[in-house]
């Protein structure tokens, strides 16, 4: 596990699979969401969509453990999924390492 305390930060990758019902909401769900990032400390490093429109993987840096908890907590995000409500995509998040050569 990465510190909270180490400089990198905390590197997350973000496995998101849309609803099936509505993929295309499901994808303004998360333009709106990653938008919140930055007042977090966080960074969008990647953005990967699926061949199908279906699923995306995200490469998310946040500078702290803190800012990563902050953003989960944010009001803005909590509203904006209760709106979408069905619409809001599943998501796991992996936390990862680069290796240090």
């Amino acid at each position: 596990m990465i510190d909270s305390g180490e400089a990198d930060g905390l590197l997350l990758v973000a496995v998101v699979d849309m609803s099936p019902g509505d993929p295309a909401r499901g994808k303004q769900y998360e333009d709106a969401v990653l938008a919140l990032l930055p007042r977090h400390g966080g960074t969008l490093q990647q953005r990967l969509h699926s061949t199908d429109a279906r699923s995306e993987v995200h490469v998310i840096r946040f500078e702290s453990r803190a800012g990563y908890n902050t953003f989960m907590s944010d009001p803005d995000r909590l509203s904006l999924r209760a709106s979408f409500a069905e619409a809001a995509p599943t998501t796991r998040v992996i936390e990862v390492a680069e290796p240090h050569i």
